[in-house]
Order: structure tokens, then sequence, then C-alpha cells
């Protein structure tokens, strides 16, 4: 077998949920009758569904270290209640309003993480528990709906890029040079790995998966640039580049360091993956985990902020089945059931494929029921895949 081929069955998950994705768009393209990779349609994905990639990034980090948070529907309407309640009824200006609902979310990641880490109970009891006491609390922060926010708060969620650049032709120029940069950033990247793993004299993936890999992720990145430049919103001052895309951006970018460049990454890959190893090693386990429900409740902050700038209005019922939403798009994306297994990128192809059957299912008008049914489906599709991998792996 050589090396090509055992690069391939090492990472067989990984390009066939690329390649699951690919797919998927393919078929909604043709029932929808192209309306799937329209502008508006791409646009529309990141906007609608960048409260799945926020709250997915946390969630693998949480899986990877062997537990799980319901919770983050719960906190997400329970964040967007006090932004509506400071920024409304208290009259606080919306940059500190952001600042200070990320605070609470960061918060309610100390309580919970105090309980797993320095008590002991498990993370699905303590994380139960949150969600009921946040979901009480957000209807009494939210139990009449709250709006009336200003424009630069709703811009956060709704609102694009301006066009510093100006246009060439049909193309804004910052969307772009946002694209290309985009584009450099990946091949350095994986230059660099690929050079920092022969300096260190460990394996690296095979020349020509390698360049396989990132010629179609640039080839992706260059198509969804291409579709956002020509994009036309109705402010001419603006590009077709949604402000949340950036904001996501720049999270899967600091994490994808995070998880793999840094001890603290490190640390939960070891937790996940052998716990009393783990803490013969020196980890300080329950710091670490401490500090994975302290930013899990960070990234729900964050999405309560996007969550409540995209409604327009705080609403208690805000959130339902974003935790559900966020750990079946972890899985999807690779994420093991067991702990110790998983990455931010591959999450995100989790929450891409979630991401386009909500869009493409809506488009088509199916029922939210049948909707739900379907994303059912590919889960558990998803898992069992992985699990049979392994098996077979294991019998290899």
């Amino acid at each position: 077998m050589n090396a090509l081929t055992q690069n391939l069955s090492r990472n067989v998950r990984d390009y066939g949920m690329m390649a699951a994705l690919f797919i998927i768009v393919i078929v909604f393209q043709v029932l929808t009758d192209g309306k799937i990779l329209e502008s508006s349609a791409i646009a529309s994905l990141v906007t609608q569904n960048a409260y799945v990639f926020i709250l997915t990034i946390g969630m693998v980090m949480v899986i990877v270290a062997g537990h799980i948070d319901l919770s983050v529907g719960s906190v997400v309407a329970f964040v967007g209640g006090v932004t509506g309640w400071l920024m409304v009824n208290q009259g606080l200006p919306w940059p500190l309003v952001v600042v200070l609902a990320i605070g609470v979310g960061a918060l309610v990641g100390v309580w919970q993480g105090f309980w797993i880490a320095y008590v002991g109970i498990p993370a699905f009891i303590v994380t139960l528990a949150g969600m009921l006491i946040f979901r009480g609390l957000a209807i009494v922060v939210a139990g009449t709906t709250i709006s009336g926010f200003p424009q630069g708060f709703k811009n956060i969620a709704g609102g694009y890029i301006p066009a510093w650049f100006g246009f060439a032709g049909p193309f804004d120029l910052l969307t772009l040079l946002i694209g290309v940069v985009a584009i450099v950033g990946l091949v350095v990247a994986g230059l660099r790995k690929r050079a920092t793993l022969h300096r260190e004299g460990l394996q690296s993936e095979p020349l020509v998966a390698w360049i396989v890999k990132t010629v179609v992720i640039a080839a992706l990145i260059g198509f969804v640039t291409y579709k956002l430049a020509t994009n036309v919103v109705a402010d001419p001052s603006s590009t077709g580049t949604p402000i949340v895309l950036v904001i996501v951006g720049i999270l899967v970018l600091a994490y994808t360091f995070v998880m793999g460049r840094t001890v603290f990454g490190r640390h939960i890959y070891a937790i996940g993956g052998n716990l009393h190893a783990a803490v013969l090693s020196g980890v300080n386990t329950k710091r670490v985990n401490f500090m994975i429900f302290v930013n899990m409740g960070i990234l729900a902050g964050i999405a309560g902020v996007v969550t409540t700038s995209r409604a327009a209005a705080s609403i208690a019922a805000a959130g339902v089945n974003f935790e559900l939403d966020a750990i079946a798009a972890a899985f999807i994306g690779g994420t093991a059931v067991t702990g110790g297994i998983g990455k931010v990128s591959g999450a995100i192809i989790g929450a891409l494929i979630m991401g386009v059957l909500n869009m493409g299912l809506s488009i088509m008008g199916v029922r939210a029921e049948w909707q739900q049914t379907v994303k059912g489906l590919v889960l558990l599709a998803a898992v069992a895949f992985d699990i049979l991998n392994k098996r077979r792996s294991a019998a290899a």
C-alpha cells in the first residue's frame, strides 16, 4: 500500500464529508432549479446559519474533551434577552452592550464549568440543568419581546461590509481581495505545516493529496468569493460580503490555531483521548475542563448577539434546538462520539452540510417536521459511518 493510499485510508472521514457536502449541494442545485447557488442564497446561507458555525466551534472542543453541552440554545436566548434589556430598557450604547452580553455568556460558562470541573458533576447533568435554568431566565428577561434596536446593532448579522475600494465592473474589489487573501493564507498555512512536519521528522500528507485537497478548497473559496462579489445589495455603499461572515471567519481561524498549535488545545485532545494518561502526564484537567466551558459560554454569548441582531428583537423562544444543530454539525464533521478526535475545520464542513440542508429543504417548501427527519437521518448516517470505519481500521 503506497503513501497516497494510506493517507486516503486514514482520512476517509474528512474526504468523505467534503464529498458529501459537494454531492448535497449538487442535488439541491438540481432540485431547486439552480437557486441554492445564487449569490443571495449563499449570503443567506451564512447569515441564517451563523449561530451553527459559532456554536459548533465551541461544541467541538467540548466533545473532544469527552463532554456534552445541552444548554447553549437556552444561553443564546438568555443572552439575547439581556442584550435587549440593556440596550432598550436601560439605554446603553450597543457596542458596550455587545461586550457586556459576551461577558454574561462567559459568566454562564464560569457557573457551569465550576460544577463540572471542580465539583465533579457530569457535564450532561449540569448543562441539562442549565438548559432549564437559562430558558427560564430568558422568559423572565424577555417574556415580552423587546425590539427597537439601533441600526448599527442590526447590521452585525444583517449588514454588509462597506465598499471601500469600489467596483471593477460587476465585482466588488474588497470582496475579491478578501477571497484572494483567504486562498493565499490557505496555501501558506499548508506549506508551513508541511515544512514543520518535515523539519521535525514527522510524516506529512502526500504531496499529491495535499495539492488536490488545497485546489478543491481554494476553488470553493474562489466560487463563494465570485458569488459574493457580484451580490447586489440594497445599499450601494455596501458589498456582498456579510459582516457576520467576517466574524465567523475570524473565529474559525483563531480556534483552528488554538486547537492545533497551543498547549491548551493539546491538553483538550489529551483529556478526551485518555483521561488517566493526561493526569499522569501532569495536565491540570480541572482547569482545562473549566476553561472549556468558559469558552463555550463566550461563544454562546457571541451566538446570542448574532441571533438577536438577525431577529432585530429579543425573544424568549430564541435558540430552540440550537444545541442539537451544533452537536449534529460536530458529529457530522468527524468529531468522535468517544472524544479525543475532532477538528474545527471538519466541524465547519458539518455545519455547512446542516446549513445547506436547512436552506435547500426550505427553498423546496419541505415542512419543518420533515426537515428535522432528514437532518436526523443524516446525523445517524454520519455517526454510523464513523463507527464502521473505525471497526474496519481496527480489523486491518
